[in-house]
């Protein structure tokens, strides 16, 4: 029993190698436990402040030997400051609407959704993506979900986010859009909302996963500053330099 939470210490387990979807060579390893029963919220919050992501029932976190490329970030809300561009990207989505709702999967969803993963992911990990897989990816879930549908004028869903509200911020679990709408740039505009719903709701912290060092297609997260980073004195500001390799600790 952990004395501080009163939470009972999960059952940790290790994946074995595979290779690593970020950084060509490199094998990467996970460390997991199951979120289940009632005190799968409370722990759900613990493991994301340790530096845990969420999929489904699982919670993880990378525990690759010889390789720390993978930091978890968190966006400081009250400190944001918004860039030229990323206040162009608020007005050219003004007219969006915008809604938030219980974790169930639709069709038109996931229709959305394979859209996305055809335009802008086809030989990725989640190519093959099933409506059946879809649905437990939105549905298993114990945790405080919600699913944010975007629409435009018309009423046609053209965005999507899969959250996790927290004690202290919002974590972004995945998100989806029109890939044939990239003048929009639909996946910042996600997260520069996401920035202003915890403000308003008082809430510190937007947690965007693991920011990759050397992995080009994570990089667009740094863009978020003031950012922090969890490290091994826990969560301190993001330092643009990559992490040392555990050959370069002395």
């Amino acid at each position: 029993m952990n004395q501080q939470t009163g939470l009972r210490l999960p059952s940790f387990y290790m994946t074995e190698p595979a290779p690593c979807p970020y950084i060509e060579g490199q094998q990467e390893r996970k460390l997991f436990t199951h979120l289940m029963d009632d005190t799968a919220d409370a722990l759900h919050n613990e493991l994301t402040h340790a530096g845990f992501r969420r999929s489904q029932g699982i919670a993880y976190r990378p525990a690759c030997e010889n390789c720390y490329a993978c930091r978890s970030v968190r966006i400081c809300v009250d400190a944001f400051k918004q860039s030229k561009n990323m206040r162009r990207i608020l007005a050219a989505n003004e007219g969006l609407s915008r809604q938030i709702l219980p974790p169930e999967a639709s069709r038109e969803q996931f229709e959305l959704l394979r859209k996305y993963l055809d335009g802008r992911h086809a030989d990725g990990d989640m190519a093959n993506l099933t409506s059946l897989d879809f649905i437990s990816m939105v549905q298993d879930t114990m945790v405080d979900t919600q699913v944010l549908e975007y629409r435009d004028l018309s009423g046609r869903l053209i965005a999507c986010l899969l959250q996790d509200r927290l004690n202290d911020g919002l974590s972004l679990v995945y998100s989806f859009f029109d890939p044939d709408l990239g003048q929009r740039s639909l996946g910042s505009f996600i997260i520069l909302d996401s920035i202003a719903r915890a403000k308003e709701a008082g809430l510190p912290y937007v947690y965007l996963g693991y920011l990759v060092s050397g992995s080009k297609k994570m990089a667009y997260k740094s863009r978020y500053k003031p950012m922090q980073e969890l490290g091994a004195d826990g969560w301190v500001d993001l330092q643009d330099e990559p992490p040392a390799k555990s050959s370069d600790v002395k």
